[in-house]
């Protein structure tokens, strides 16, 4: 295309312009709606020259003529909604120039609402900011605002979820329709999930070493944009309809989950961007200002994330962008929380030292519009100091790496430890995650509660490929087996991988099973991880980061063995609501609302030394409120031997002979499933199971969860 003149902009913009708010917003009460000021934060930049093509029109440029506190700001017009723009850096003189934008990269607007990828003259991929609008009937849809004792989180990725899910139509497989598509919906609603956390969904793009390798960067942890939505997860209808459509889209989907009670959790990466590190590409933040916007010391790179570059949380305008996201999102899509990657590098100060009043943290704690707003951490980066779990301020939530490193000790390599002779370990960590990890967050004055339990996420095995491998296996990377974690906790009980012994099938499907039941019975916020309810494996890869295909997709085929999970996965999730239904409000974080006591296999209280001694391998778990209508009883026999276990008297009703004998019910047996009258394997047990007394024995075979209800009196 021919060269663009670069104009100045006329008296009208250094009169009117403002330098805030930042982006490209309509001027209330303007001139007309074609009319926009244009603000963007560009400290490094004597001028900054915007280049705009409006729809159906030709490329336009234009000197922004003011600059105050380095934003640079004007007031344009002829730039109606649905124009592509971006940033040019000025001459060094200030005067006119020549912009060819066909073939230049133009910086992109750090507030753009809409990112448009295309091929330049050159054969190269060129993003441009797109002018947007937020019209969208929103109808009778509400957050549905779910308590977080209430929570259950389900860890998914808008393409995987739905990409072999036979039900949803072709056109829309992993689409942000597919994932609002009935019967997904209907799937999450069965299980009984209150919010879906979703991989990031901002605009992302791959990493320059994938190139050529026929892999993406699946997972999305590259962001371009943060007030943009990632285009290609849009229907390729809503694609060829342009912007709006694909924003109509994505608000749709969050329109139907609400509408199912299913609250939204994205998953965002204000750590890092998108350029990498140095002598990466200018794209936006780079060009506009690097010693600002990223982290520096003595002119080269502090990195605390590992991707080359680390966002300057010390600076007052990155902060500001943090926040006007979080807000737009909440604002204009209705979102209901964010997951925080590498939140750590996010709370460093001016000297990179992480502090827990860091005042992002305590600005979005206490942001009006991110009130209700779920806040959860990713309590780590790769700095120094960089393990923070448990110490985020109030308001924040954090991922409870102790939790899942703990429950996947006592389940998988302390038991491995024994077949092989060995004691390693002792409950005590068992009992720590069941109490949501409590110690752990009284410092930062937060509850159990605090805690987001998980015992498997997107990086790391699924749950079935815990129970199936010793190592990992990753060679489908094409990086050597060497990426991904190497400490995972895990056990093949037996055999590496695939196997058709019956026996090591059989131990592998309990054990996750047991897990789960941890996982939904502990203290806190549980976060399953998608398809983990199906078995889901991966084939032992545990960084499928790069891999858009079958390997990281959910498989839908429903075999037995995916049937049974299921099945088992939403009789806990039942039993975990009941229960708490029938708690006060207050349960469990406020005093006196609450109680856990623990026993061993003989019915007696745990001692510091049972609790230290590796040879203890029962521990039962009588939770439950003064003010319940019901207790709960968990007994975990996380040994390699069948034991009979005592049934303990419940200690709040010690001495009230006319109260006894506060029988048990069993609920539930992680053991094995029997079969329902439509053929369906099932976990629910008949009402005619006998009522078991305080005091008498059970037997609980090995790697067996027990789920029981203590019948209370009536009072």
């Amino acid at each position: 295309m021919p060269e663009t003149l670069v104009e100045e902009v006329g008296t009208l913009g250094t009169a009117l312009s403002r330098r805030f708010p930042l982006g490209v917003t309509a001027r209330p009460g303007g001139p007309g709606q074609d009319t926009v000021n244009v603000a963007v934060y560009a400290p490094a930049l004597d001028h900054v020259v915007l280049c705009f093509e409006p729809p159906g029109g030709t490329w336009k440029a234009i000197l922004l003529p003011d600059m105050t506190d380095g934003v640079h700001h004007g007031l344009v017009s002829g730039m109606p909604v649905g124009s592509r723009y971006g940033f040019y850096a000025g001459a060094p003189d200030g005067t006119a120039g020549n912009i060819d934008p066909d073939v230049v990269q133009l910086l992109l607007d750090p507030y753009g609402r809409y990112i448009d990828e295309g091929t330049g003259a050159d054969g190269t991929v060129k993003y441009t900011s797109v002018r947007m609008q937020s019209d969208f009937d929103w109808g009778d849809s509400r957050s549905p605002r779910t308590p977080r004792r209430d929570t259950v989180m389900y860890e998914t990725h808008v393409r995987g979820q739905t990409m072999l899910h036979p039900d949803v139509p072709e056109e829309i497989r992993g689409t942000y329709a597919g994932m609002a598509h009935p019967a997904v919906i209907k799937h999450l609603q069965e299980l009984g999930v209150t919010a879906v956390e979703l991989l990031p969904i901002h605009f992302h793009i791959d990493e320059p070493h994938l190139q050529g390798t026929g892999m993406v960067n699946y997972w999305g942890y590259n962001t371009l944009g943060y007030f943009a939505p990632h285009v290609k997860y849009a229907s390729a209808g809503a694609r060829e309809r342009g912007p709006e459509a694909v924003q109509a889209e994505l608000k749709g989907m969050v329109k139907l989950l609400h509408l199912a009670g299913i609250e939204v959790i994205l998953d965002v990466v204000y750590n890092h961007t998108a350029e990498g590190g140095p002598g990466g590409p200018a794209l936006s933040w780079r060009g506009l200002g690097e010693e600002q916007y990223y982290r520096m010391r003595d002119g080269s790179y502090v990195d605390t994330t590992g991707c080359g570059n680390t966002l300057n949380f010390g600076n007052p305008h990155v902060i500001k962008m943090a926040m006007d996201s979080l807000r737009y999102w909440v604002e204009e899509f209705h979102i209901d929380g964010f997951r925080f990657d590498l939140a750590v590098s996010l709370a460093r100060d001016g000297a990179h030292e992480f502090t827990n009043q860091h005042p992002f943290l305590l600005a979005a704690a206490t942001d009006g519009v991110l009130a209700s707003a779920k806040l959860i951490a990713e309590p780590w980066d790769v700095g120094y100091g960089g393990w923070q779990t448990g110490n985020f301020p109030t308001g924040w939530s954090d991922w409870n790496d102790s939790f899942r490193d703990s429950v996947r000790e006592v389940w998988l390599t302390d038991r491995a430890a024994r077949f092989d002779g060995h004691h390693h370990g002792s409950l005590a960590k068992l009992g720590d995650a069941l109490g949501g990890s409590a110690a752990l967050f009284a410092q930062s004055g937060r509850s159990p509660m605090a805690s987001v339990n998980l015992i498997t996420a997107h990086d790391g095995f699924t749950l079935a490929d815990l129970t199936a491998y010793n190592e990992k296996h990753n060679e489908d990377n094409q990086e050597g087996n060497r990426d991904g974690h190497g400490d995972n906790r895990s056990w093949n009980h037996g055999v590496e991988g695939i196997t058709n012994d019956p026996l090591i099938l059989a131990q592998r499907a309990r054990t996750a099973r047991n897990m789960m039941a941890t996982l939904l019975l502990a203290q806190g916020i549980p976060l399953i991880g998608a398809g983990d309810e199906l078995g889901r494996s991966q084939g032992g890869n545990n960084n499928a980061y790069c891999q858009d295909n079958e390997i990281a997709w959910l498989d839908w085929s429903m075999d037995p063995e995916a049937r049974t999970m299921l099945a088992a996965t939403k009789r806990l999730v039942q039993i975990r609501r009941d229960f708490l239904n029938e708690q006060p409000s207050g349960f469990p974080t406020r005093g006196g609302e609450a109680f856990i006591h623990w026993f061993g296999a003989d019915g007696a209280p745990m001692t510091p030394e049972r609790w230290t001694n590796p040879h203890e391998r029962v521990l039962t778990m009588l939770m439950g409120s003064p003010n319940g209508t019901v207790d709960g009883l968990v007994v975990f026999n996380t040994g390699i031997t069948d034991e009979l276990v005592t049934l303990p008297a419940n200690p709040r009703f010690s001495g009230d002979a006319a109260a006894a004998p506060h029988p048990y019910k069993l609920r539930m047996t992680t053991s094995a499933p029997h079969l329902a009258d439509d053929g369906e394997p099932t976990f629910r047990l008949s009402r005619a199971v006998p009522r078991v007394p305080a005091g008498e024995s059970v037997p609980v075979e090995a790697n067996t969860v027990q789920i029981y209800r203590n019948l209370l009196p009536s009072r």
